[in-house]
């Protein structure tokens, strides 16, 4: 049978038709050979075009199909397919979301916890996510408020430095720094005099440094000395000694021992001091009467008297 050459026209203009409609979509990223599932939301106003993708975890996994306006509801239907091996939640959520700067938007599935799965045909919820333009807009008079107050100020800022750079008074900025000035043309003169003293001193500076170190040297030598000498082995002894001391001093206290009783016991200090006593006034009885105790071997006796009174105080 033999082909006509409009009939070989006709399919080669319709086969080139056919292939610049798939290459357009496969530059779009979808294929017309592959299903896909449809499901539904809906908003109370349509920032969506035909063009919009339908993405989940920022990937492109559907597009929109068809975008209807309710008369009855006043809001606006969306239809739109993904890819049926995605499989997600009935309790998912449609998020529409602003794609970039420019203002596109776009859908994206946010996964619902538990629940059965989304069939085609489904109607899943809608939100709406605030994007970061429109979020501008809303806040930008009150950020051009701000700014103008903002800018004010600065202004008075600068107008109020002018001011003080440019005033002549005795109190202006110009007086306060040639005051700074002159005070550190002073502590420079300060400098070089403290660098001529030390230049003029250096010998005698070096030997007292010379004169620490060997101080130093000879006071790390004693405290050496001293951790041999065992001086905590001497301050234990003494503290052991300390607590013997105390031991005494409580023992004198309580009476115990002779010292103790010496101290504690009145009947034998009472005899001590009529001993003393008895003592004294032998010795007086000697003084005053010497020839009666040179007699001791004589046969006669002479009688003890008691000294007077005049006597004890003259004696």
């Amino acid at each position: 049978m033999k082909i006509s050459r409009e009939t070989k026209t006709a399919i080669l203009v319709l086969a080139g038709i056919a292939f610049c409609i798939y290459l357009f979509t496969f530059l779009k990223g979808e294929d017309l050979f592959e299903n896909s599932n449809v499901y539904y939301t809906e908003f109370e106003y349509n920032a969506l075009s035909m063009s919009s993708p339908v993405t989940i975890k920022g990937n492109k996994i559907g597009k929109i199909e068809d975008i209807i306006y309710d008369y009855e509801t006043g809001k606006t239907r969306i239809a739109f397919t993904v890819n049926p091996k995605l499989k997600f939640s009935k309790n998912s959520t449609v998020r529409l979301y602003q794609d970039g700067l420019m203002g596109g938007n776009a859908l994206s599935i946010v996964e619902g916890n538990g629940g059965e799965n989304a069939k085609p045909g489904d109607f899943i919820e809608s939100e709406v996510k605030p994007g970061m333009v429109s979020s501008l807009e809303k806040n930008f008079s009150g950020i051009s408020e701000d700014l103008g107050s903002t800018l004010r100020s600065s202004d008075s800022l600068l107008v109020n430095l002018n001011t003080l750079v440019m005033d002549d008074s005795d109190d202006g900025l110009k007086q306060t720094i040639a005051e700074l000035n002159s005070t550190l043309k002073s502590f420079k003169g300060v400098a070089f005099a403290a660098n001529n003293l030390i230049s003029k001193n250096d010998d005698k500076i070096a030997s007292l440094l010379a004169n620490f170190e060997n101080t130093s040297t000879e006071l790390t030598i004693l405290i050496k000395d001293l951790n041999e000498a065992k001086l905590s082995n001497t301050v234990k002894n003494l503290d052991e000694m300390v607590t013997k001391l105390n031991q005494l001093a409580v023992g004198l206290e309580a009476g115990k021992g002779t010292m103790g009783k010496l101290l504690k016991d009145d009947a034998l200090y009472n005899n001590l001091d009529n001993a003393s006593k008895e003592m004294q006034l032998l010795l007086l009885d000697i003084k005053l009467h010497p020839a009666r105790y040179r007699r001791i071997l004589s046969k006669k006796e002479i009688p003890y008297e008691e000294p007077t009174q005049e006597e004890l105080n003259n004696n």
